[in-house]
């Protein structure tokens, strides 16, 4: 189905059965494939450039408890069997990863569950790294995002709204992570800021840091409501500084093994 039909058919169906769980399944379902939309036109007008905002992973890469996210142990050699093989042990948010829904709460979509369509979106990019410089708790604030809207334009639906602190060039540095007296402390979002990008139709955020929410975050406010509300994250990601504030497009590799909260994921941007 084209998504001009699937949009005009849930619209449709929002006239039909105009309940508090269908209205929100069907915007859901208008974002996702305006989203879809937006990305194919990105995609059209771009250069063809390709950005890979996943870092490398191994088990020096900084984690939320400081214990390594992946150990890698060579199962075959290829001298010895004439093959490489490696048995991996990985924990699921580490690394450029991807935040399912289920990660934060009860029975939100699994990674296996993601709706494909949802991972390939229109991505905008906020620049925070200014006031990130002076405060390692900086926020994404709900005058951040409307001064961004102010500036280039609307945020399109099922768009992948990433913020841009500076914070990935620290990696693997101990200091991505926690201030040298060890406190964790890192830019994240508001949840003022991730409600109106909720309103405002976006499918997923990404932070080039460990967490959606800052380092100082006692409630991970803003994982309990975007996740919550069936969306997804991408923590630690890459190369953003690489790319404009919009007009390109992002496909999310998100990882489907099932049941998962989680993943290591390989991310790319076409400029």
């Amino acid at each position: 189905m084209c998504n001009a039909c699937l949009m005009e058919s849930v619209r449709a169906s929002v006239r039909a059965h105009p309940t508090a769980f269908e209205r929100s399944a069907a915007t859901a379902a208008t974002a996702m494939a305006a989203g879809a939309l937006t990305a194919r036109e990105n995609l059209a007008r771009s250069s063809g450039r390709v950005v890979d905002l996943t870092h490398t992973y191994d088990s020096d890469f900084p984690t939320w408890d400081g214990k390594p996210g992946i150990t890698m142990r060579q199962v075959k050699e290829f001298g010895r069997d004439m093959s490489n093989l490696f048995h991996l042990s990985i924990y699921e948010h580490t690394g450029t990863h991807v935040d399912a829904p289920l990660h934060f709460s009860a029975d939100g979509p699994s990674l296996s569950e993601l709706d494909p369509q949802k991972l390939l979106c229109p991505l905008c990019v906020i620049d925070i790294s200014a006031k990130a410089r002076d405060d390692a708790n900086a926020m994404v604030t709900r005058d951040d995002v409307e001064r961004w809207v102010s500036t280039h334009g609307e945020i399109p639906q099922g768009a992948c709204f990433a913020m841009h602190s500076g914070w990935g060039a620290k990696a693997p540095h101990s200091t991505f992570r926690n201030t040298p007296d060890g406190k964790l402390a890192f830019p994240g979002f508001s949840r003022a800021a991730t409600d109106l990008l909720a309103e405002m139709g976006v499918a997923g955020i990404g932070v080039d840091t460990l967490s959606l929410d800052p380092g100082n975050s006692s409630d991970f406010a803003v994982h309990y409501a975007w996740l919550g509300g069936g969306r997804f994250g991408i923590e630690c990601v890459a190369n953003l500084d690489q790319l404009p504030a919009t007009g390109t497009t992002v496909f999310v590799g998100a990882p489907k093994h099932r049941g998962g909260t989680g993943g290591p994921a390989r991310i790319l941007a076409v400029a």
